[in-house]
C-alpha cells in the first residue's frame, strides 16, 4: 500500500491571452464555469482527496496577489454577510479556504515550458511524491466525487506514475503525449512510456496523457536533464517518461468516470458553461430549447 501523496502543484504563471480581454486585469483563474471560478475546482477537488498544500505556480506579483487575496480570510465581507443574516452567502465565502490547507507559491520567471513550471515548485516540494493538476482543464464527477481521489485510490495500489488519460481517434493524438505500448485491462491502462505529440504516422496509441498526475518525486530530479521539446519548451510528459523507461517507475492511466471541461479559451469555457450548465439544470435545458425554438431561421 503506498501513501497517496498531500501536495499539489497547481501551475497559474502565464499571461491568459486565449482569454483576453478579462483577463487584462483578472487571471483566467477566475472566470467563472456554472459561477464557480475556475480554480475553485481544482482547489476543491484537493481538498475532497485529502491533499495538505497547494503550491502556485505564478509569473508576476499581481498575479500571486489575487491567488492570495482569494484563498484569505475576508472578515469585512463575512461580517456584512452576518450582520445582514444573509447566512447562505456566508457559507459560500467561508468554504471557499478550506480548513487544514496551506498554499505556497513558487515564481516561474520566463514561461520555458509546463516542466520547467513544476521544476520551480521543488524546493517547496522537498523529497514528497506530489501531484500536478492543469486548472484550466477541469474535470468534474455527476455522481459526487472527484477526479483525483479516483487516481489516488489507484496510486494507493501502484505506486510510480498515475494519471488520468482520454481515449481520442488515431489522427487527434498528435495534439497530445501519447501512452507507447499501452495495454488497457478495463478503467487502466498500463504502459512502458510517453511520447509527446507524436507526428501522425507515429502515434503508438490512442490513449492520451492529460492530467491530472500523481508523480513520484524522482520526476524533479529528472526535470534539469530533460531536453527541449518540438515546441521549443521544457514538457512534463518527457520527465515522466524517463521515470519510467529510466528509473523504472509504473506508469499507469486511468480512464476516469469525470468529465473534461476545457475552459483554455473563451470559445471553449463559453461551451464549457453551457455544457454543464444544461447537465445540473433541469430548468435552464428548458429555457435553452425555447431560446433555440427562436433562433431558428
Amino acid at each position: 500500500m503506498f501513501q497517496k501523496p498531500e501536495v499539489c502543484i497547481l501551475p497559474v504563471a502565464g499571461l491568459s491571452t486565449r482569454n483576453l480581454p478579462a483577463t487584462k486585469v483578472l487571471h483566467k483563474g477566475f472566470l467563472t464555469l456554472n459561477s464557480i471560478p475556475i480554480i475553485g475546482y481544482a482547489v476543491d477537488c484537493c481538498k475532497q482527496a485529502g491533499i495538505k498544500e497547494i503550491v502556485f505556480i505564478y509569473s508576476d506579483q499581481s498575479c500571486k496577489h489575487m491567488f492570495e487575496q482569494y484563498y484569505s480570510p475576508y472578515e469585512f465581507l463575512e461580517n456584512n454577510l452576518r450582520e445582514k443574516n444573509k447566512l447562505d452567502l456566508l457559507k459560500i465565502l467561508l468554504d471557499i479556504v478550506p480548513q487544514n490547507m496551506k498554499f505556497s507559491f513558487a515564481l516561474q520567471e520566463k514561461p520555458l515550458g509546463n516542466g520547467h513550471a513544476i521544476l520551480m515548485a521543488k524546493e517547496i516540494v522537498g523529497k514528497r511524491n506530489f501531484v500536478v493538476m492543469w486548472p484550466d482543464d477541469v474535470y468534474i464527477n455527476l455522481d459526487g466525487g472527484c477526479i483525483l481521489k479516483e487516481l489516488c485510490d489507484v496510486y494507493e495500489k501502484t505506486g510510480g506514475v498515475v494519471e488520468n488519460i482520454m481515449e481520442f481517434p488515431k489522427e487527434e493524438m498528435v495534439r497530445y503525449g501519447a501512452l507507447v505500448d499501452a495495454v488497457r485491462e478495463g478503467n487502466i491502462v498500463r504502459a512502458k512510456g510517453l511520447v509527446e505529440k507524436p507526428a501522425l504516422e507515429n502515434v503508438p496509441s490512442n490513449f492520451a496523457s492529460m492530467g491530472p498526475y500523481i508523480l513520484p518525486n524522482v520526476v524533479m530530479d529528472l526535470l534539469p536533464k530533460v531536453q527541449k521539446g518540438t515546441n521549443g519548451e521544457i514538457n512534463l510528459t518527457d520527465a515522466i517518461n524517463l521515470a519510467v523507461q529510466k528509473k523504472g517507475e509504473p506508469l499507469t492511466g486511468v480512464l476516469t468516470k469525470s468529465v473534461r471541461f476545457d475552459c483554455g479559451t473563451n470559445q471553449d469555457l463559453a461551451k464549457a458553461n453551457i455544457k454543464l450548465s444544461l447537465m445540473k439544470n433541469k430548468d435552464l435545458r428548458q429555457y435553452a430549447r425555447k431560446v433555440l425554438e427562436e433562433l431558428k431561421d
